[in-house]
């Protein structure tokens, strides 16, 4: 189900006239506006002379049913409210109309210490209905805490309407404290955007307990009477964004493309002298890239929440432009742990507790080749394309990757590959049944940062990878250290050891054979140092304590989703801006991966849940 929906719906005439569902878009006089997402029993007033440092326009255009003007257009706003309250009220009833008011700035000295008042000015129009939202109101706006500040909230019975030619029985109004601004007159841009996020709350949870009191079935939850449509100014500035992360392909840009070749070369010539890599030319220019992701102008999606969605997808890929800039230098490793973080103590002292506890396995004795593997992605592939043809997932066997890797909705297998034939379910459960998974679910959403990944959802999806390949019965003892070694590795670089001391501290303190031990020095050294690799043991320990404590892992599964987001993720749901997922990995449905994770969530111990020797 797509959440777009035309909300410009004018008629040659200039008679307003609703769309499918309630929804309504119209420009009036010079900047007047109405706004309707859907059929909703409220509206949010606002008049303002200036929009842009106005905290009632912010919070007015960020709601799901608005009507903004300028004073000089009362005369058409009041015409175009009477005909909008008089069709809302012929199919829905009431109307709750919440008028918002900016309170006259503190005009205080720029070096003041003295903070400017945080009062809540509001009232009621009276009746039952309003009086019960104005309660609700009441204890919202108490609840709000905003840079360490608790404000007071105030009933005022005298305040006069905005619009003075609508008689209503249910009416709230509110005058906003003004701490957004600034001495100088200006704005806290952030403070300003935390504010409004609060204070649409608050309206909506006034709206929420008027229709309590006047609806047949109130809604669910609060949060459900938000937006549900994206606008075309989201759908715009997500396609922007989308375009640019699909202008480069980031880990092939980071990753050698002489891999076996320098492997090669490093064992002839007695494993002392620290390889040398070759790398993929920019296709990019990220002084470009960051131009144009600033270019981008957010504050015009009308939705708080999409808005920070997106403002930290173009943060985490400036990070990966400035990654991209500083290639091969040692600027680059300290990019990284910007985007990867450091390894904890806590992390490392687990690693080293798996690395001597579990012990080396012996070589497998049946091996696939690459051409192998693939042709058991693609059969995996057409299973779940069998479900729905939207799962359009290429498989290719190429010469410039190393082991498996997906990118976007392409698994690439190195052409030279090996893979176990015993770690054969497990490496596709991770690679096509969550990484391509979660690729094509978040594509069947309304917006693309889905499919391409919310900012710092690498963890999680790792975690779950390597969850996937535990689930089947396939995590190995092998496996388990191979992770355990790349956060050992990570830790050890960051801490100055060179690529020759990383390599060595594998190969003979923690026992990896000469091979494992090159190629997870090649990852961790890659491009100048990559903290990435610590990510997929820290990311499976914390999916493993999230199913063994009950969470639900569900949000995870409809797109790329990062841990932080998942309380977003559920209210884009009840507000029907998100979808359940369209595949679920198959392996959930095994009935060995079930006892598993029925284990799992009855308190079992990790360790003993392990299966490896």
């Amino acid at each position: 189900m797509s959440a777009r929906a035309d909300l410009t719906l004018a008629s040659d005439s200039g008679d307003i006239r609703f769309g499918p569902g309630g929804s309504l878009r119209e420009s009036f006089a010079e900047s007047g506006r109405i706004h309707l997402d859907r059929w909703l029993p409220f509206l949010v007033l606002h008049r303002s002379s200036s929009p842009e440092s106005s905290i009632g326009r912010r919070v007015a255009t960020n709601s799901p049913a608005y009507l903004i003007w300028s004073p000089k257009e009362d005369e058409e706003a009041e015409a175009t409210l009477k005909v909008v309250l008089g069709r809302l009220r012929d199919e829905l009833g009431p109307v709750l109309l919440i008028e918002l008011r900016d309170s006259a700035p503190d005009r205080g000295k720029p070096d003041s210490p003295r903070l400017p008042p945080f009062e809540f000015h509001v009232s009621s129009s009276g009746g039952k209905a309003a009086e019960v939202a104005l309660k609700s109101l009441e204890g919202a706006l108490d609840d709000i805490r905003l840079d360490h500040r608790k404000p007071k909230v105030t009933v005022d019975r005298a305040n006069a309407q905005i619009l003075n030619g609508e008689e209503s029985a249910n009416r709230l109004s509110i005058a906003i404290p003004q701490v957004h601004r600034s001495p100088e007159d200006g704005v806290y841009p952030q403070l300003m955007h935390d504010y409004a996020s609060e204070l649409i709350g608050a309206l909506l949870c006034a709206a929420a307990a008027f229709m309590g009191e006047v609806a047949a079935t109130p809604p669910p939850h609060y949060r459900s009477l938000g937006r549900s449509a994206f606008i075309a100014a989201a759908l715009k500035a997500d396609r922007k964004l989308d375009s640019i992360a699909r202008s480069f392909d980031f880990l092939l840009s980071i990753s050698p493309i002489n891999t076996a070749e320098a492997r090669q070369r490093f064992f002839d010539d007695g494993e002392k002298d620290q390889p040398e890599f070759r790398y993929r030319p920019l296709t990019v220019n990220p002084d470009s890239v960051k131009r144009d992701l600033y270019a981008i102008d957010l504050s015009i999606v009308e939705d708080l929440l999409l808005e920070r969605l997106l403002s930290e997808k173009r943060r985490e890929i400036d990070m990966q432009m400035t990654m991209l800039s500083t290639r091969n230098t040692r600027s680059f490793r300290s990019a990284s742990t910007l985007l990867y973080g450091a390894v904890t103590d806590d992390l490392l002292e687990q690693a080293l507790s798996i690395i001597s506890s579990v012990k080396p396995q012996r070589p497998a004795k049946r091996v696939l080749s690459a051409r192998q593997v693939a042709d058991a992605a693609n059969a995996l592939v057409d299973n779940y394309r069998s479900i729905d043809e939207r799962f359009e997932a290429k498989v290719e066997v190429r010469d410039d990757v190393s082991g498996m890797l997906v990118s976007g909705g392409k698994l690439m297998i190195s052409s030279d590959s090996a893979i176990a034939e015993h770690r054969l379910d497990a490496l596709l459960s991770h690679e096509v049944s969550v990484h391509l998974l979660t690729y094509f679910n978040g594509a069947t959403q309304g917006l693309t940062i889905f499919r391409t990944g919310l900012a710092h959802y690498e963890g999680i999806q790792e975690g779950l990878g390597v969850f996937a390949e535990w689930a089947v019965g396939g995590l190995t003892a092998a496996r388990l250290r191979l992770l355990a070694g790349r956060v050992v590795a990570v830790d050890a670089m960051f801490h100055g050891a060179t690529f020759i001391e990383v390599y060595r501290l594998l190969r003979d303190n923690c026992h990896f054979a000469r091979g494992s031990a090159f190629d997870i020095t090649t990852r961790v050294f890659r491009s100048g140092g990559l903290a990435k690799d610590s990510i997929y043991l820290k990311g499976f320990l914390e999916v493993m304590d999230r199913m063994g404590s009950g969470a639900s892992m569900d949000p995870f599964w409809l797109g790329k989703i990062a841990p932080a987001d998942a309380e977003a993720i559920d209210e884009l749901l009840q507000r029907g801006l998100l979808h359940p997922p369209v595949f679920l990995p198959e392996f959930l449905q095994r009935e060995d991966a079930r006892k598993r994770i029925e284990r799992l969530a009855s308190g079992v111990p990790l360790d003993s849940l392990l299966e490896v020797e």
